[in-house]
């Protein structure tokens, strides 16, 4: 337990008045006591606003390219990392071996969220004593420490079940040999730290230090609100009536995630987006329940440049890449699956009259991509072999399944030079709601109409034609997975419905297909192959919950229990 020390009761040190925050220095390099924060409301507010920096908040972290707030790792069946001589994370979880590090999604977010459970912990212990200004609202301060902590725990719950609850900071005097809490124990000190947070936001105004609430709402000031919270509620007992946390498949947790997501469908404040291709290009919407506020992005380095654009298009490289597992999912246009004999998929003509969320989603051999045709195809008509611009066998930097993620990369962006647009990290929205509630009702009581009214609601705004009606339970419930799969792709949903639907026994395993396309004197030939041996997953069903850090276990005097199986 002596790391969990380090990261809780010395963050004041090591984080807050240091490294990438430095708001709490007067003079570079002179850091400001504690004492002195919390005797001026202004430094007390930035103090709080930090909590915020310990979220998890951009897309792609379980990519080994991502080390972005300590993960790593593509451990789904939605995309791969493209390089040839890296591990692919997969060491870490998949192969049934776990290797302590500070860059995975188990160690560094484990000590991460301590980190911000510690932040807001101080914060929630000195601020009834700050003299708050009349511009500000030390109670909306509480309460956004309050939704934050529930965060954190949320992200370390869905991990790995019951874990430490600290609801105040830790003291040199204080025993550290801490024992986990219970699963149960933990889900309910996060629904108490959201009940408390909900009842403050729900009487306060944010007065005139905050932005107008009109923004906060559309999830464009990035900042808690009644709609966030009870977002977080919903995705919480959406968790804990899955079937990982609920074995009896207790019908009474189902209705209880159904009425939670209900809850936020009765506000009236949200609705979906018009167009699901620029659905996380918005300024605001009405379908942002909370997002990350940052300017514009570009593609010299960082996310874009350095992970989704390949040098064909000015990138450095291209390597998350589609699988065409993940392809298989989308629907044909008319609704039924290419698996469906009479859908009339051609698989000579792949890509033809397909969902319109697989042309928002993905980037494909021969389409028309920022003013010319994507190329991801070999020649062997000629000696040597000659290929694509956006295919080159070999190189790290292009894609190895012929995919690249269109979604995550605004048509504007050109790599390597001055083009930036909007690329919102969407922490809730509208559309996972109606998906969620969809579910947990399907659960609860079977395909009843509302089941279908929020499904066509999703399905509608895509594009694509309503649910075949008379569909059992399990047949809906097969839909409402699927959906989940196409209309949240690339978004960070699917490794954890995978888990929480105990299915990664089931999906994990299957062999990760790519797609081989000859150029032809016609046109192209289209082979789907399996990748090689480095990207296939394996998973064992105690992987369903990641094993607690090793460090923190050997550290912990006994106290502290590993997950089974680990």
């Amino acid at each position: 337990m002596k790391n969990l020390k380090y990261t809780l009761l010395f963050l004041l040190v090591t984080t807050t008045f240091s490294c990438k925050e430095d708001f709490l220095q007067r003079d570079p390099g002179v850091a400001i006591a504690q004492d002195d924060v919390f005797r001026d409301p202004v430094l007390a507010t930035r103090f709080a606003d930090n909590t915020y920096n310990f979220l998890l908040d951009d897309y792609g972290r379980l990519s080994l390219a991502q080390d972005y707030k300590g993960t790593t790792g593509q451990f789904t069946d939605e995309a791969i990392f493209g390089a040839t001589d890296l591990n692919h994370g997969i060491v870490t979880m998949n192969q049934g071996k776990f290797l302590d590090g500070n860059s995975t999604d188990v160690t560094g977010v484990y000590n991460r969220m301590y980190q911000g459970i510690r932040n807001a912990n101080v914060m929630l212990a000195n601020v009834d004593a700050v003299t708050w200004t009349e511009a500000q609202n030390g109670k909306l301060i509480k309460a956004q420490q309050l939704y934050l902590r529930a965060f954190f725990y949320f992200e370390l719950v869905k991990r790995f079940g019951g874990v430490i609850l600290l609801d105040k900071p830790l003291q040199q005097t204080d025993n550290l040999d801490l024992p986990r809490n219970t699963y149960e124990e933990t889900v309910a000190f996060i629904l108490k730290d959201l009940a408390d947070a909900e009842s403050i936001l729900s009487t306060e105004s944010w007065g005139t230090f905050y932005s107008p609430e009109s923004d906060w709402g559309s999830g464009h000031g990035g900042r808690a609100t009644v709609g966030s919270v009870k977002a977080l509620r919903a995705r919480l007992l959406l968790l804990d009536a899955s079937p990982l946390n609920n074995s009896t498949n207790d019908a009474a947790k189902w209705q209880k995630a159904a009425d939670a997501s209900k809850a936020i469908i009765d506000m009236g404040r949200y609705s979906l987006h018009s167009d699901y291709r620029t659905l996380l290009n918005q300024p605001t919407s009405s379908e942002y329940i909370l997002i990350k506020v940052r300017p514009a992005r570009n593609g010299n380095g960082s996310f874009l440049g350095d992970f989704l654009i390949p040098p064909s298009a000015g990138g450095a490289q291209g390597q998350l890449n589609p699988t065409q597992n993940h392809v298989d999912l989308y629907e044909m246009s008319n609704g039924k699956p290419i698996s469906d004999p009479t859908s009339g998929y051609n698989p000579q003509d792949p890509y033809k009259n397909r969902d319109p969320r697989f042309y928002a989603n993905i980037l494909y051999n021969d389409m028309t991509w920022q003013s010319r045709r994507l190329a991801m195809w070999v020649d062997n008509s000629t000696t040597p072999p000659t290929y694509g611009a956006d295919y080159q066998p070999g190189s790290n930097s292009y894609t190895r399944t012929r995919y690249y993620v269109r979604k995550l990369w605004p048509e504007a962006v050109r790599g390597g030079q001055n083009t930036s647009a909007i690329l919102n990290f969407v922490f809730f929205r509208y559309g996972e709601v109606l998906l969620n509630y969809a579910e947990a009702l399907n659960e609860a009581q079977g395909p009843v109409a509302e089941v279908y009214t929020y499904m066509n609601q999703i399905r509608t705004r895509a594009g694509m034609p309503a649910l075949p009606t008379g569909l059992t339970k399990n047949q809906m419930r097969e839909r409402i997975h699927n959906e989940r799969a196409i209309e949240l792709a690339f978004e960070e949903f699917r490794w954890w419905d995978i888990l929480r639907w105990k299915k990664g026994t089931e999906i994990i395993p299957k062999t990760i297909n790519a797609m081989d396309i000859e150029k032809t004197k016609t046109g192209f030939k289209y082979t789907v192959i399996a990748m090689p041996g480095i990207y296939q997953r394996v998973f064992q069903d105690h992987m369903h919950r990641y094993p607690i850090p090793r460090n923190e276990i050997f550290k912990s005097n006994g106290v502290l229990k590993q997950n089974p199986g680990w």
